[in-house]
């Protein structure tokens, strides 16, 4: 699995095919879902752009009419980060600078909640067990594939920021 390590200034990690894939269908995912798809009834839509005011509808629309438009294109733009650092095919490296290395932890984050909102996953859930379950049930899954990329997304994040966090990545 890639891991990202610090190399100067920047964040640098060697991606397999099967990775720049994945990751590139999961960017296109979220980009479609805040665009073409999106809904304001989607589970998914609603964790990402969650009320600021639950118990008070009236200033959560209002404030959602002046944030909304603002934090759907920064989130955009995050999963457009990781489209833009990906090789354009097969394998390859990528390097990312401190602005790029925080788009990519962001987006990663978001294709995260929006796969762990379709799977129903829960704080209480424990991946690696739903996953032997999953793979228990039936090994060609769809289930299976998702909750594999969830993981793999997991592991991503968690290794980018330790490469930014490790070294003191300072802008």
């Amino acid at each position: 699995m890639t891991i990202f390590r610090r190399v100067g200034a920047e964040c640098v990690a060697d991606f397999r095919e099967d990775e720049v894939r994945v990751l590139r269908k999961v960017a296109e995912e979220v980009v479609g879902l805040l665009t073409d798809g999106f809904d304001r009834e989607d589970p998914v839509v609603e964790r990402l752009f969650p009320d600021v005011y639950p118990e008070d509808v009236k200033n959560s629309a209002e404030f959602r009419r002046f944030t909304e438009g603002d934090l759907k294109t920064a989130k955009i733009d995050q999963a457009g980060a990781v489209l833009a650092g990906l090789p354009e095919a097969g394998k390859g490296e990528v390097r990312l600078d401190p602005e790029s290395a925080e788009a990519w932890l962001r987006a990663i984050n978001d294709a995260r909640l929006a796969l762990g909102i379709r799977l129903e996953l829960t704080d209480d859930t424990v991946v690696e067990y739903e996953l032997e379950e999953a793979l228990e049930q039936d090994a060609g899954s769809a289930r299976v594939f998702q909750l594999s990329v969830y993981s793999y997304l997991g592991y991503l994040q968690e290794s980018l920021l330790e490469a930014v966090i490790g070294a003191d990545f300072r802008r």
